[in-house]
């Protein structure tokens, strides 16, 4: 396969869980560069539903066939990840006007840390637009249908989480 872009580029979030959002910027960067590192970040401010573990296992389930794909965990700053990884490109998916305000003001900390690493804004696509782990996390607390957001294997781990609706 021909990447227009060479280099390793970094796709990072917290995916928990993954959404079909999530897997089409993947796909997406990785028809882009030649190597893609999807960072599964640990944040301790952050309260998640799957662990880190899990998360991480979650995302690389979904990658079949994408050979310049690999899934890392990381903690801290993920412009430092960026330069462990060896990335040129921190690959960010933009879904409304509230993305963009948080992640132009990201992206130029990243740039003034570390200048030599671009940012790059990929819009999602329509029918991902509204797509959020958040909102996934809703939808399965309060016992509703997945399968427009999530693989099914994801769904699964959600209504186990959540096994009784409400509660």
């Amino acid at each position: 396969m021909q990447h227009p872009l060479k280099g390793c580029a970094v796709y990072a979030g917290s995916f928990d869980p993954i959404t079909f959002g999530h897997l089409n910027l993947i796909n997406r960067a990785a028809r882009l560069f030649n190597n893609v590192v999807i960072g599964v970040g640990e944040n301790p401010k952050k309260n998640y539903l799957f662990d880190l573990e899990k998360r991480v296992a979650m995302v690389e389930a979904q990658l079949g066939g994408l050979e310049n794909v690999r899934v890392q965990p990381f903690h801290g700053l993920l412009i430092s990840f960026a330069e462990e990884v060896g990335a040129q490109v921190i690959v960010r998916g933009l879904r409304a006007s509230t993305d963009f305000d948080y992640e132009f003001q990201m992206g130029l900390v990243n740039m003034d840390l570390r200048s030599e690493i671009e940012t790059l804004f990929l819009l999602s696509s329509p029918e991902h637009i509204f797509i959020s782990s958040s909102t996934v996390k809703e939808i399965a607390y309060f016992g509703g249908e997945l399968s427009r957001y999530v693989p099914e294997d994801v769904a699964a781990a959600l209504k186990e989480a959540f096994p009784h609706p409400g509660t």
